[in-house]
């Protein structure tokens, strides 16, 4: 660990380490991140993420108060990357929103395929409370809320002349993917993807 190689070195020059303020929280983040995403946020305490981040258990609470307050940051990093890969898709396509969602079906196919997929962290989340005032499933229901709401938009650029149901088909393809990953395998998960998103909007254009 990078933390540990500079306490070494002061501790090698009889000085005193000081690491950080933001090394040392997205360390604790980057622990948390990946053992809550391999493992399942209620199986994860915050001994473990103290241990495998190599850090004080009172620096961890003085980043993060709570262990819900670590799993709503988890979340919102993983929000943000979410949407920065979408935007990066949409952009290339702003003048043609069936381009647009055949582009995303694609990275969404490459992910589903990836070794060590385990799902959309949002779902997998908001299965594990069911308690509907729990912050962390707030933040996956706004996560599901911006996806309808993007795919409304897409929708009706198509010109189709019922949007808000081929929306809602869209969302139920692109969340049904990130929970299905293990019924396709890493060939036919594109495939799926393009030949179920053509299908929809076959039937859309046909007013069905």
């Amino acid at each position: 660990m990078a933390g540990a190689a500079i306490k070494r070195a002061a501790k090698a020059a009889g000085g005193v380490a000081i690491e950080p303020v933001p090394d040392v929280r997205d360390r604790i983040l980057d622990t948390a991140s990946t053992l809550f995403y391999q493992r399942g946020v209620r199986a994860v305490g915050v001994d473990l993420v103290v241990q495998e981040a190599a850090v004080a258990k009172t620096s961890l609470y003085r980043y993060f108060p709570t262990k819900d307050d670590l799993i709503v940051s988890f979340l919102e990093r993983e929000d943000l990357e979410f949407w920065a890969l979408w935007d990066s898709v949409a952009a290339q396509h702003a003048d043609d929103p069936a381009g647009e969602l055949a582009a995303h079906m694609r990275w969404i196919g490459e992910r589903l395929a990836r070794a060590n997929y385990r799902g959309c962290p949002q779902i997998n989340v908001a299965a594990e409370f069911a308690e509907q005032d729990h912050p962390a499933r707030q933040v996956a229901q706004r996560h599901m809320l911006a996806l309808r709401g993007r795919l409304q938009d897409i929708a009706r650029r198509l010109g189709v002349a019922r949007p808000d149901p081929l929306a809602a088909q869209l969302a139920l393809l692109v969340n049904g993917a990130f929970v299905s990953s293990a019924l396709l395998s890493a060939e036919e998960a594109t495939d799926v993807l393009l030949g179920a998103l053509q299908a929809l909007l076959a039937a859309a254009r046909a007013g069905a």
